[in-house]
C-alpha cells in the first residue's frame, strides 16, 4: 500500500529535480522543512548549496543531515512538509564513510512509514549510464537502483524529471 503523500522525484544532473520538489512543498502552507544531506567537502558544492538556500524564501526551515536522515525525518512534527534532497548524496555519505547503507536504508523506509505530512525525496538516477569501471561506483550505483526501488514501491507519486519536465511514473501530478 502507497504511502500517503510520498512523492519520489527521480532525474538526472540538471533535470530540475529540486525545483520541482519545491514547488511541490510550496503548494503546501508553511512551514516547510528542508532536509539537506550534502556536505560541503569542496567549493564548488559550497556554491551549489548556497544557490539552493537562496532559492529558497523564509518559510524553509533547513535541517543538516548528511548521515542520520531517519532520525531528522522522525524529528520533523506531524503534518510538516518535508523536502529531503537528496537521497543519492546520502547514499554516498554513508558509503564512503560510515558504511551501515543497507540499515540506513530499512531505518529510513520505517521512518518513511511514521511520517505524517507531505514528504517529498529526491534523488539522482544513476542507472542509465554506462557501467561504471570500477567496483565502488557500481557498488554505489546498485545501491542506488535498489534504494529508488524500494522507496518507489512506497511512495503514491514517483516523478521522473526530463530537461525540466516532470514524466509521471506513478500517481498523479
Amino acid at each position: 500500500m502507497p504511502i500517503e503523500n510520498l512523492y519520489l522525484i527521480l532525474g538526472g544532473a540538471r533535470s530540475g529535480k529540486s525545483r520541482h520538489a519545491e514547488s511541490l512543498i510550496e503548494a503546501c502552507p508553511p512551514p516547510w522543512r528542508y532536509i539537506a544531506t550534502a556536505e560541503p567537502l569542496d567549493e564548488e558544492m559550497r556554491r551549489r548549496i548556497a544557490a539552493h538556500r537562496s532559492r529558497r524564501g523564509s518559510g524553509w526551515h533547513t535541517v543538516e543531515a548528511t548521515r542520520e536522515l531517519a532520525s531528522a525525518l522522525d524529528d520533523c512534527p506531524d503534518g510538516t512538509p518535508v523536502l529531503v534532497d537528496c537521497l543519492t548524496l546520502w547514499l554516498s555519505n554513508l558509503m564512503l564513510n560510515d558504511g551501515g547503507a543497507e540499515t540506513a536504508v530499512e531505518d529510513l523506509l520505517e521512518a518513511l512509514e511514521r511520517r505524517r505530512g507531505p514528504t517529498v525525496l529526491v534523488s539522482n538516477e544513476v542507472g542509465l549510464g554506462i557501467v561504471p569501471d570500477n567496483k565502488l561506483a557500481r557498488d554505489f550505483r546498485d545501491a542506488a537502483g535498489r534504494l529508488h526501488a524500494k522507496v518507489a514501491a512506497r511512495a503514491e507519486h514517483v516523478h521522473f524529471m526530463v530537461a525540466g519536465i516532470p514524466v509521471i511514473v506513478k500517481g498523479s501530478g
